[in-house]
């Protein structure tokens, strides 16, 4: 019975919330290495800030990794994994998102007491 219910949720569903809610589980899996809000301490981490990238850049970037033009760790495995259509849904979808601000710290030092 629940499953029956879910089908007929998702059978209910605008086709584009559905394509929208695949496109954000695939975004939240970027989310482990890239930030929860896709805004990644940047050049300290080498990791790329992926809200507000440009959607062609993003595309690129891809394609390079998915084609092994572009080295990389990991990113040519999971771009491999995903079709044309998701690398350009996932490229709109991080050029709509708005980049959180980054806050450097900066060291302090202690005091020989640490009163």
């Amino acid at each position: 019975m629940p499953k029956f219910i879910l089908l007929l949720f998702l059978a209910l569903l605008p086709t584009s919330s559905l394509a929208d809610v695949h496109i954000r589980v695939l975004a939240g899996s970027c989310a482990a290495c890239h930030g929860a809000d896709f805004s990644s301490a940047g050049n300290a981490t080498n990791i790329a800030t992926l809200a507000g990238m440009k959607a062609d850049y993003f595309k690129a970037q891809m394609l390079g990794f998915r084609g092994g033009s572009r080295p990389a760790t990991v990113m040519q495995r999971h771009a491999k994994g995903l079709t044309l259509d998701e690398i350009n849904a996932l490229a709109d979808y991080f050029a709509a998102q708005k980049p959180a601000k980054i806050t450097t710290l900066t060291p302090q030092k202690l005091g020989a007491s640490h009163d």
